[in-house]
């Protein structure tokens, strides 16, 4: 119970963040009285962070998928040689900003959430082939000879040993995907994404900070929610 404390308790801030903020328009205007609409309103705060969880999910989702995949492939014998090959693709795919990504798919996948999703999975793939190659070859030689010894096959071996053994590792880059993307998400609003960047990109080109600050806290808040479940699901007690 007590490993479940700290995402039940930024869970009840969520929600109560989604409950109090449609109600939170005196104080905003009390703490920005210069402002006509210190209250953002074009969408629902509780839409906006669906909307944001599921561009997260997806995209982090579709890169655990592939980027799991590839790092397996890369540390057998039949793909080792395009370790480096797969290594340098996906640091570049980092390098590049998001809103750079954003400008080359939004041509072809047109406005909207669709160009977003693309954008968050090439960040994410990074982290998650990394930490995958990182964990199976970190498995100790004398435990894949011991497994081969007692007539395992290669696929029983990676399922039974190798992944079991690098599955903390693997879960890490998975983590560190999600956190970025959580933010990153954000950025897809420019190109007509629904997320809580919604709020934080009309405020700053409206010099609203109201907004800016209603969209940060609970960009903050999921982050945060988000962290403390990979915690708790990666040895059941919080990071």
């Amino acid at each position: 119970m007590r490993a479940l404390r700290p995402v039940l308790l930024m869970a009840a801030l969520l929600a109560g963040l989604l409950v109090l903020l449609p109600r939170s328009a005196l104080l905003f205007h009390a703490l920005f009285p210069s402002l006509d609409r210190p209250l953002y309103t074009r969408a629902s705060f509780l839409d906006l962070t669906l909307a944001h969880i599921r561009l997260v999910l997806g995209a982090t989702g579709a890169a655990a998928l592939v980027g799991v995949s590839a790092g397996i492939f890369v540390t057998r014998e039949a793909g080792r040689r395009l370790l480096p090959l797969l290594s340098a693709t996906a640091a570049i795919g980092q390098t590049f900003p998001p809103v750079a990504v954003l400008a080359l798919t939004v041509p072809v996948l047109g406005y909207g959430s669709g160009a977003t999703l693309v954008a968050l999975f090439v960040y994410a793939l990074l982290p998650i082939i990394a930490n995958t190659v990182t964990g199976l070859e970190g498995v100790e030689r004398s435990t894949l000879e011991a497994a081969d010894g007692m007539g395992f096959t290669p696929l029983r071996r990676l399922l039974q040993i190798e992944l079991p053994l690098a599955a903390p590792v693997i879960l890490a880059g998975i983590r560190t995907s999600a956190i970025i993307n959580v933010g990153t998400a954000t950025v897809g609003s420019t190109v007509g994404a629904l997320s809580l960047g919604s709020p934080i990109i009309e405020g700053l080109s409206g010099s609203n900070t109201a907004y800016v600050v209603q969209g940060a806290i609970l960009v903050a808040t999921l982050a945060l929610l988000i962290d403390r479940l990979f915690a708790l699901g990666s040895d059941g007690t919080p990071a």
